[in-house]
C-alpha cells in the first residue's frame, strides 16, 4: 500500500534551510522508508515512540530526526529537527499518553 507524505508547514521550513546534502538524504528516507512501510520498525532507523500518543514514531538520517505519525493512508510528518534539539522538540511538542488511574 502507499502512504501520502503529508509534511507540516514548519516541516517544510525546517528542510529548506538544512544544506543541500541533509535535504536530499532526507528527501530519499521519507521516500524510501515511509512511502510504502512507515510502521516497520527497525534497530537503525524507525523507532516507535514510547509514552507518546503524538508523534508516534521518528526516522532516523544522519543527524536528523524526522517525527511522524501514521494514519490509514497517510503519513504525517510533524517535525523535521537535527539530533541535539529532539529531545527539546519532543518535551515542548511530544504529547504525553495519558495513564489510566
Amino acid at each position: 500500500m502507499r502512504f501520502a507524505i503529508i509534511l507540516a508547514p514548519r516541516a517544510v521550513a525546517t528542510l529548506r534551510a538544512l544544506p543541500a546534502y541533509q535535504r536530499a538524504g532526507v528527501k530519499d528516507a521519507l521516500e524510501t522508508h515511509l512511502r510504502y512501510e512507515p510502521t516497520k520498525v527497525s534497530k537503525s532507523r524507525i523507532k516507535r515512540l514510547r509514552g507518546l500518543s503524538r508523534p508516534q514514531f521518528r526516522l532516523r538520517v544522519d543527524e536528523v530526526r524526522v517525527f511522524y505519525d501514521v494514519t490509514d493512508q497517510e503519513v504525517q510528518v510533524l517535525a523535521i529537527v537535527t539530533k541535539p534539539e529532539a529531545e527539546a522538540w519532543l518535551q515542548a511538542h511530544g504529547d504525553r499518553k495519558k495513564t489510566a488511574p
